[in-house]
């Protein structure tokens, strides 16, 4: 058996959970490298991570990827980068980050 999708995203949302933030990038890192797609889930999931790291602004840049990537951030997703934005002290940024949200509806 090998690891799919959804492994990945257990265990990134595993790592999340014990703030190992550093070592849910590298799964999502060598899930890319197993030719695996990542999905909102796995987005949201690494946000939360980061957030839980203090890392604003990986998250913020995983968002944008994300959004390239073509895939649309839901409530969750858009919760998790707000929390990493309040706690980085970028409280402009998750207050854009909500109108967005709220545009969005």
């Amino acid at each position: 058996l090998k690891p799919n999708i959804i492994t990945y995203n257990a265990l990134i949302s595993a790592c999340e959970k014990g703030a190992q933030w550093e070592k849910a990038l590298q799964l999502f890192d060598e899930l890319q490298e197993r030719g695996l797609e990542p999905t909102l889930i796995t987005y949201s999931a690494l946000i939360s991570s980061c957030e839980k790291g203090g890392q604003w602004a990986k998250a913020l840049e995983l968002f944008e990827e994300l959004q390239r990537r073509g895939l649309e951030p839901d409530v969750i997703t858009y919760s998790a980068l707000i929390s990493a934005c309040e706690k980085g002290g970028q409280c402009e940024k998750a207050l854009e980050l909500f109108d967005e949200l709220q545009q969005r509806g």
